[in-house]
């Protein structure tokens, strides 16, 4: 059985998390200079933001590289007018109709 992405995820959270408290409230004994307690007190804010910036480089991305349909697009319009020849066999009357 396979764990879900979210699931792996999140206990890799937790365990960062663990660790990252231990560190900050010195639960465990590590010897670190004051400037890098400094620096692994706010890790978690500076992993955040980067990986907002990274979504958002993904996301731009993919908009930017997205592929147009033209065959689906085709046969939407051909879809649609079907409807629309339908709909005036059954006696519909277009109020507005634009095309």
């Amino acid at each position: 059985m396979a764990v879900p992405k979210l699931f792996q995820w999140l206990a890799g959270i937790a365990v960062f998390m663990s660790v990252w408290s231990a560190i900050v409230f010195q639960l465990v004994p590590v010897p670190l200079s004051p400037s890098w307690h400094d620096v692994v007190t706010v890790l978690p804010l500076y992993l955040l933001i980067s990986f907002a910036c990274y979504s958002l480089a993904v996301v731009g991305y993919r908009v930017a590289t997205f592929n147009d349909c033209v065959a689906a697009s085709e046969q939407l319009k051909e879809q649609v007018e079907e409807a629309k020849e339908d709909l005036k066999r059954r006696g519909y009357k277009y109020a507005n109709e634009f095309s």
